[in-house]
């Protein structure tokens, strides 16, 4: 199964057996006071700086979100889009809840994109999908429904089944879709890692599509983050996962480390190279 994506230039291959597709989770500007304030006063200039620092650190993707509540996304996406793609020459996955700001990016886009996301639900299915069909792009779906997330395997792997199942009823071939299981807190739920860890075998074993995960989210609220982070990352990606979205400055050795323990580092060229590289 492999989800072939490209910026006007540069294509990137998400599939078994290859290495790990880092996808830059930067540019949002949640929880980031100075990146907020610059995209509602209409400036890009950080925007474009996060965009090469994480191409210097190994982002083959970036994911581009810019929903503050002071912000029109259906303005403002396509114009962050257009920078980034000015910027540097990585593909791009285009990060909205919001259809219509989707579709505005999409026609500014060069290139085939990933869509930051479809869920379960009912209005999400019914308008994210043709835009996926009419514009040729890639999608990531959530195991997310109208009842919420989910904390059992079997729903999650339900709604997985469920996107697939749509998109290619509409057309969309399958390795054009990556399921997202959701990560939540260990914080707040103790068994919320093993769920997802287990929803990604399932969806690995019956469905055979590629697997994507916000992981940072796993350690929210307790201290130490980025060892609750590393730790989990290398665990999903032996389970399936293969295109995270994280901080690639941080968390790019977990991942060349698990690639070169799962054999997906031919003579261990990659580790050595980033050891060397400092990176």
């Amino acid at each position: 199964m492999k989800t072939r994506l490209c910026s006007a230039t540069k294509e990137v291959i998400i599939g078994d057996e290859l290495p790990t597709v880092l996808i830059g989770e930067r540019i949002n500007p949640t929880g980031k006071k100075r990146m907020t304030a610059a995209l509602e006063a209409g400036d890009l200039e950080v925007v474009r700086k996060e965009a090469l620092a994480q191409v210097e650190a190994g982002a083959d993707i970036l994911d581009v979100n810019v929903a503050t509540a002071m912000i029109d996304e259906v303005v403002m996406l396509p114009k962050v889009v257009q920078a980034v793609m000015d910027t540097v020459d990585v593909p791009l996955c285009l990060d909205s809840s919001k259809p219509e700001a989707l579709e505005a990016a999409l026609k500014v886009y060069k290139g085939k994109p990933l869509i930051n996301s479809v869920t379960g639900q009912k209005d999400s299915l019914r308008r994210v999908l043709p835009l996926i069909k009419e514009y040729k792009a890639a999608v990531i779906g959530m195991t997310v429904d109208d009842e919420g997330i989910p904390n059992d395997v079997e729903r999650r792997v339900a709604i997985a089944h469920k996107i697939v199942e749509r998109a290619e009823k509409l057309g969309i071939a399958r390795e054009d879709v990556i399921i997202d299981c959701v990560t939540m807190t260990v914080g707040a739920d103790a068994r919320s890692a093993l769920v997802t860890i287990e929803s990604i075998r399932r969806i690995r074993e019956e469905l055979g599509v590629n697997i994507t995960l916000g992981a940072s989210n796993v350690s929210f609220g307790l201290p130490n983050r980025d060892l609750i982070n590393s730790a989990f990352l290398a665990i999903a990606i032996a389970a399936g996962l293969n295109c995270p979205v994280i901080n690639v400055v941080k968390m790019r050795p977990t991942v060349l480390a698990a690639d070169l323990v799962l054999a997906r580092d031919k003579n261990a060229m990659r580790y050595i190279k980033a050891q060397r590289q400092g990176r």
